[in-house]
C-alpha cells in the first residue's frame, strides 16, 4: 500500500480527523503550559537478510501514532498511542495536562520555518521490486565467494525505512518532514590454516536504495569487507601502553562522537553532569580543533529538515580552535538555559519523548598532509576503524576496541594488529592533539546512536590525527 507524502494526507485525510478540531485538542491540552507539541509519525520499514547462500529473513512492517507532551518548568507530561484518532488524542491530553494544573505557563514561541525541505515524497521501498532486491543479495554474495578461495561465510543485509512526521503546537503552528533512511551492509568471514577472520563493510544514507545498489556501489562495498577480514588474517597481538596514536579518517570519529559529542548535549550540561559542564568560552581542545554538529547536508545519515520538535536542523559550532562555543540543544534545556534550540530535539518514534541527540557530528580540517602526520610517528599506532565502547558522560573517559590497526614504525605503517583498545578521556584527549590531516571525511551512512533507551541514526566524521600518550590495551605477551 503507498500513500502520497503530504501529510495532510497522512494524518488527516486518511484517518478521518479533522485539522481544526486536533488543533482545538491541541490548544486546550496545552494552553497553561510552557512548551509542548503533539507529534505524528507514519513510518514503512523493511530488511532482508542474505546469509549461508539463503534469504534468511525478510521483513516489513508499517507503523503510526502519535505522542504528545505538556512542558511545564523542568517537567514533562507524555502521552502516546498507535491509535490516530482525535478521542485518542483528547485523552492524551487529559492526562499530560495535568503537569500544569496550579501554574500558569508563559507558552514558548514555535520554531521559525527557516528551512528548505531536504528530501522530497520518493519512498524508497517502492522504488525496487522485492525480487530484484533478493536477486541483488544473491549476486552480492556470489560475487564475493568467487573474490577468494579462503571465504567461508558472506552475509548481506539490506534495509530501508520511509518515514512521515508533523508536529503540532499550539495556536496551529506546524512543520513536516519527509525521511527517507537506506543501508547495505556486507559481512565476510575468512579462513586460512584454520584461523578464521572477518571483515564488515556498509553504506547507507537518506537516499533511494539506487544511490548505493548500482555495481559500482555494492562491489565496492563488498571488496572493503573481505580487504578487512583478509588484512586480520596476518593480524599479530595488539601491545600494551601508552602511546602516540593516529586515528584514521572518517568513521574513527565515532570516538569523537562518543567520548566528546555526549558531554555537549543540553541535557548534561544544564544538570551539570557532563565534564564539559561549565566550561563554555574555555580551552577545552587543543589549537585547531573545531567540531561541529550538521543537521543541514542532505543525504547524510543525521540529516533532518527539522527535529521532532519541529525546530529547522541547523550546523552548530561546539568548539571552535579549541575553544568551547556551544551544546547541542532541544526547545526545553535551551530555554532553561537561556539558550536558543540548535535543532537536536530528537525521539524514536511517537513512542518517545525527545532529547538533545546529535546528527551528523564532525571534525574539521587542519592543515597537514596525512602523510606528514604518519611520517612523524617514531612508534605508535594507526586506527582505521573501531568497533563497539563505552563511555561516562560525567568524567568523559572511554573504552574503544579496534577493528582495523596496523603498528607504525619509524614512521611506516607496518604488521596489521588485533585485539587493541583505546582507553582515555574525551576532554583530556582533546588537547593531546598534535597534528590535525586536511582530509576530513564523514562515515558511509551506518551510525546509530543510543541514548536514554532510544537509538537514531546519526553521521560522524574527522580527519586524520595525531593524539599523544594514550593508553593502549593489548594482548601481546
Amino acid at each position: 500500500m503507498s500513500f502520497t507524502a503530504t501529510t495532510t494526507n497522512l494524518f488527516f485525510d486518511r484517518t478521518g480527523m479533522d485539522r481544526g478540531r486536533v488543533d482545538g485538542i491541541v490548544e486546550n491540552a496545552l494552553g497553561k503550559a510552557d512548551d509542548g507539541e503533539l507529534f505524528l509519525e507514519y513510518r514503512q520499514s523493511e530488511s532482508l537478510l542474505f546469509d549461508d547462500g539463503q534469504l534468511k529473513s525478510a521483513n516489513f512492517d508499517t507503523a503510526q501514532g502519535f505522542g504528545l507532551r505538556a512542558v511545564s518548568g523542568e517537567t514533562a507530561g507524555y502521552a502516546h498511542a498507535t491509535e490516530l484518532s482525535e478521542d485518542a488524542i483528547k485523552r492524551a491530553g487529559q492526562t499530560v495536562s495535568s503537569v500544569c494544573r496550579g501554574r500558569g505557563g508563559t507558552l514558548a514561541q514555535p520554531p521559525q520555518g527557516t528551512n528548505a525541505k531536504l528530501y522530497g515524497e520518493e519512498n524508497p521501498l517502492q522504488g525496487i521490486a522485492f525480487d530484484v532486491k533478493v536477486d541483488l543479495l544473491s549476486e552480492i554474495d556470489a560475487y564475493v565467494r568467487a573474490k577468494d578461495p579462503r571465504v567461508k561465510q558472506v552475509s548481506v543485509s539490506l534495509a530501508g525505512n520511509w518515514q512521515a512526521v508533523e508536529v503540532l503546537r499550539p495556536g496551529g503552528a506546524s512543520a513536516s518532514d519527509i525521511r527517507p533512511l537506506v543501508r547495505i551492509n556486507v559481512s565476510v568471514v575468512v579462513e586460512q590454516d584454520g584461523r578464521m577472520e572477518n571483515g564488515s563493510f556498509g553504506a547507507g544514507g537518506r537516499a533511494e536504495y539506487d544511490n548505493f545498489v548500482t555495481p559500482e556501489n555494492w562491489k565496492g562495498i563488498a571488496d572493503e569487507a573481505l580487504r578487512q577480514a583478509i588484512v586480520n588474517l596476518d593480524s599479530v597481538p595488539a601491545p600494551a601502553g601508552e602511546m602516540t596514536v593516529v586515528l584514521g579518517p572518517g568513521w574513527p570519529g565515532v570516538l569523537l562522537h562518543e567520548a566528546v559529542g555526549h558531554g555537549l548535549e543540553g541535557d548534561f550540561n544544564r544538570k551539570k553532569t557532563s565534564a564539559f559542564a561549565g566550561l563554555m568560552g574555555e580551552r577545552v581542545a587543543a589549537p585547531g580543533v573545531t567540531v561541529v554538529d550538521d543537521g543541514t547536508m542532505e543525504g547524510r545519515r543525521g540529516s533532518l529538515t527539522i527535529d521532532d520538535e519541529g525546530t529547522p536542523s541547523s550546523n552548530t559550532v561546539l568548539i571552535e580552535d579549541g575553544i568551547l562555543k556551544g551544546f547541542m540543544q532541544d526547545r526545553m534545556n535551551a530555554r532553561l538555559m537561556g539558550m536558543e534550540p540548535t535543532g537536536n530535539g530528537r525521539r524514536q518514534s511517537y513512542a518517545h519523548a525527545p532529547v538533545p541527540r546529535m546528527t551528523n557530528t564532525y571534525m574539521l580540517n587542519g592543515d597537514k598532509d596525512p602523510e606528514e602526520i604518519l611520517a612523524s610517528v617514531k612508534n605508535g599506532l594507526y586506527a582505521v576503524n573501531f568497533g563497539g565502547g563505552q563511555v561516562d558522560i560525567t568524567s568523559g573517559k572511554y573504552v574503544f576496541s579496534c577493528t582495523e590497526a596496523y603498528m607504525v614504525e619509524d614512521g611506516k605503517v607496518t604488521a596489521p594488529v588485533k585485539g587493541a583498545t583505546l582507553i582515555g578521556s574525551g576532554p583530556e584527549d582533546l588537547k593531546r592533539i598534535t597534528m590535525i590531516g586536511n582530509d576530513t571525511k564523514l562515515d558511509t551512512g551506518v551510525g546509530m546512536c543510543g541514548k536514554d533507551g532510544q537509538s537514531v541514526p546519526v553521521g560522524v566524521g574527522q580527519p586524520t590525527m595525531r593524539i599523544e600518550n594514550l593508553t593502549v590495551g593489548g594482548t601481546a605477551a
